[in-house]
């Protein structure tokens, strides 16, 4: 159905995206680093992008500004498990599609966004 890809610095949640993401079709590349990300991403066409806050080598914020600054119609949708209502915020401001929490049925969530 589409490309996608998903960044987050948990490699156990890296895999269980993989895996929910293949099963609604979807091929996706999985990265911990952010500059992967945006290499990945102008290599191809990408349908969306699935990003953590934590990455390994900078913020999910840096990111989202990064890729919306060279394609402001990417599809961003950042999954955290961060509490901060302001930090929550600012990323909302940013421009992203959605912002899924971590905690309860994040794959009900993210399937309603998809579809």
């Amino acid at each position: 159905m589409g490309y996608f890809i998903h960044v987050d610095n948990s490699e156990f949640f890296r895999k269980q995206m993989k895996i929910y993401l293949s099963e609604l079709g979807h091929e996706t590349e999985s990265f911990s680093r952010g500059d992967d990300a945006i290499k990945a991403v102008q290599a191809r066409e990408v349908s969306c992008v699935i990003t953590g806050l934590e990455l390994s080598d900078m913020k999910g914020e840096e990111l989202i500004r990064q890729l919306l600054a060279s394609n402001d119609l990417l599809p961003i949708i950042t999954v955290t498990g961060s509490k901060e209502e302001d930090r929550i915020k600012r990323i909302n401001d940013l421009g992203v599609r959605a912002i899924v929490r971590k905690t309860g049925d994040w794959k009900e969530t993210l399937n309603e966004i998809l579809n």
